[in-house]
């Protein structure tokens, strides 16, 4: 990541998509560490949270709204992930 943002510009394509690719491996590891330290999941609390992995601004399938969640949603889960 630090090297090809030293020699690439802000929108290079290469660029973005190693940060999409960095933000991803540190949301799948804080999924991983809250799961470890959580106790087993219901169904419905697997399919809920699986809902949330599903929801892309791009193309909706589904909204915070219909899934019961609020704003406050990601400060109890760790917060914004980047």
């Amino acid at each position: 990541m630090a090297a090809l943002s030293r020699s690439r510009e802000r929108d290079d394509p290469d660029l973005i998509a190693a940060r999409q690719t960095l933000k991803a491996e540190r949301l799948a590891a804080h999924v991983a560490k809250v799961l470890a330290d959580a106790p087993p999941l219901t169904d419905e609390q697997r399919d809920r949270i699986a809902a949330l992995l599903r929801i892309n601004p791009a193309r909706p399938q589904a909204s915070h709204a219909a899934l019961g969640l609020t704003d406050h949603l990601s400060d109890e889960i760790g917060g914004e992930v980047e």
